[in-house]
């Protein structure tokens, strides 16, 4: 075998270099790299498994929690505070029902409520007075419970 000047070989033209891997499509690259990927995910979870280490990720909260510390988080000026549709779209939809809203955040609601714009507001008002509507038409007998009429009376109030 011949050397070159510094002594490492010097291959002749007849001789290889290392075996020729197939030439692989870019889809074919693609595809393989999927699988190892794949490969790789599974082994990690099976150590994880095997180590004891997998924990259940952490319990997501409610849409009704995640709205009320909305709620509190713009009542307490947060700086990291912005607004949300979906948390308000959901406070506008459960502010009657105690149950949902409690009565302590209430008072913080309607003051959310004053700021309330637009279209939002507007049909705010139009559910408000179709409730009380249906109150007044029913007469002596209350169809709402009395929480429910009184929360009604005060957005109408307060936004009208």
């Amino acid at each position: 075998m011949a050397r070159d000047a510094e002594g490492g070989a010097v291959l002749g033209a007849g001789q290889e270099t290392a075996p020729q891997l197939p030439v692989l499509t870019p889809e074919e690259k693609r595809v393989l790299e999927r699988k190892q990927k794949k490969e790789r995910r599974k082994e990690e979870k099976k150590r994880l498994r095997e180590s004891g280490a997998a924990q259940s990720p952490p319990a997501k909260r409610s849409g009704a929690q995640l709205a009320l510390d909305y709620l509190r988080g713009w009542a307490e000026k947060h700086d990291n505070w912005r607004f949300q549709k979906t948390r308000q779209t959901w406070l506008l939809l459960h502010m009657y029902d105690s149950n949902q809203v409690p009565d302590e955040l209430f008072s913080t609601l309607l003051a959310y409520l004053e700021g309330l714009q637009g279209r939002a507001r507007e049909l705010t008002v139009q559910k408000a007075e179709a409730l009380m509507q249906k109150l007044d038409e029913a007469g002596g007998m209350d169809p709402l419970p009395q929480g429910k009429t009184q929360r009604i009376r005060q957005v109408l109030q307060l936004l009208s």
